[in-house]
């Protein structure tokens, strides 16, 4: 089997993908028995390039979900902490663009 390309994998939906996903794990499971009785050569070069599939199958599903989640809770107040931008902790911890604003128009109104 050749490697898969990531550019199909965003294109299936998400039952294609899970059925690839089980296709290339029973695939994975018939390799690792070939290997444990002394298979050709060919056999056991090809458990990398299906590891590496399986890795990309299941990426993409996450990707998927992920972007669904965000689409979801894109008017929201607020967000799940795993879909918040990571940033650093003294960014996070910043005050907004309109908690500033607000404090500039209070200190010009005390002051002037």
């Amino acid at each position: 089997m050749a490697r898969i390309k990531v550019h199909e994998l965003r294109q299936k939906s998400k039952v294609d993908l899970l059925n690839q996903l089980k296709e290339l794990k029973a695939e994975l499971a018939l390799l690792r028995v070939a290997k444990v009785t002394g298979g050709a050569p060919n056999k056991l070069s090809k458990i990398k390039v299906v590891r590496l599939s399986i890795a990309q199958v299941l990426t993409v599903i996450s990707q998927k979900q992920k972007a669904a989640l965000r689409e979801a809770y894109k008017n929201k107040k607020f967000l799940p902490l795993d879909l918040r931008p990571k940033k650093t902790r003294a960014i996070r911890r910043r005050l907004t663009k309109h908690q500033v604003l607000f404090l500039l128009l209070l200190f010009f109104l005390i002051f002037f």
